[in-house]
């Protein structure tokens, strides 16, 4: 007796043999290029940190050569907390293990930021002290710091993240060994208007941030990302991208936020190179950052 392919069992039995088919064949799709996909997302972020460095070697280093060259040139891997207090500190003979959740290379600052540190910050919105304050006291918030070494050189890379117009904007930050000059830069972003800005991955905007600094040799001075034209950049300010003010505000809240953590972390402890001249006090870093932060609203209300 054959099937009466009018009724509605017919149809029901139909659907589900083509929703089981298709569903299994897609699961085994996504399971067979899982590995793969892990390791392009690996290899890019490897790619940007090597490139931050700012040294011609890493510059225009490409996605699929990151993996292999990329303890050729990072020799640490160090997870430090709010306070300064270092979480995991890993050499390059250390493999990286997606399971150690505190390894510098695992850290997601996108994650953190938006379940962890947006949150805080909209709770006190308006009061930078009261929001420093509930950061610092935040156990789920980590700053990933790599070093380099090459050819006697130690370089130092800093992750940020933060939001822009649209969505995520994220990047890392290149030090030199005197931990104040900017060696390079790199940033990304999820959503950004194409054309405006898109433009904070194209490298002219990066490469603003070259020996740029973030101390006066007394106090953390934070880099600001300024409207375009309002004046000549000094040596603590980048030009911003013209019709883009928001996405500047969301690279420069990010890099006020996070690089005062870093420094803080830097000046006190003596053991990496550099911090010898960096004394500058928790007042003077809070009176710096707040404003700087004053300046960019300033920048973006003008821009309005």
């Amino acid at each position: 007796m054959g099937f009466d392919r009018e009724s509605n069992i017919y149809t029901l039995t139909f659907a589900t043999i083509m929703v089981v088919l298709v569903g299994g064949l897609l699961a085994y799709v996504s399971m067979s290029l899982g590995p793969a996909q892990s390791a392009n997302i690996s290899n890019e972020k490897m790619q940007n940190i090597l490139q931050a460095i700012g040294i011609s070697e890493t510059k225009g280093i490409q996605r699929e050569q990151a993996g292999k060259v990329f303890n050729d040139y990072i020799k640490r891997r160090i997870t430090i907390d709010y306070q300064g207090n270092i979480l995991s500190d890993k050499k390059s003979t250390d493999p990286i293990s997606a399971t150690d959740k505190l390894d510098a290379f695992n850290i997601d600052l996108r994650k953190e930021y938006s379940k962890f540190i947006k949150p805080i910050m909209n709770q006190h919105k308006g009061n930078p002290e009261a929001t420093k304050e509930a950061l610092s006291k935040s156990k789920d918030i980590h700053f990933p710091i790599f070093v380099c070494e090459f050819n006697g050189a130690t370089y130092y890379v800093l992750a940020a993240s933060g939001k822009g117009l649209w969505d995520d904007v994220w990047g890392y930050i290149g030090l030199n060994s005197d931990l104040v000059t900017i060696s390079g830069a790199v940033f990304d972003h999820k959503g950004e208007t194409p054309g405006l800005g898109s433009k904070i991955v194209e490298p002219w905007f990066q490469e603003e941030f070259i020996k740029k600094k973030i101390s006066d040799g007394t106090k953390f001075v934070p880099i600001r990302v300024i409207k375009p034209g309002s004046h000549e950049p000094n040596e603590f300010e980048v030009d911003g991208i013209s019709g883009a003010t928001f996405t500047g505000v969301g690279v420069g809240e990010m890099l006020i936020r996070t690089i005062e953590v870093y420094y803080n972390f830097f000046k006190s402890h003596p053991e990496f190179s550099g911090t010898t001249t960096v004394v500058a006090t928790a007042t003077d870093s809070t009176d710096a950052a707040s404003g700087a932060t004053a300046a960019v609203a300033s920048d973006t209300t003008s821009a309005k």
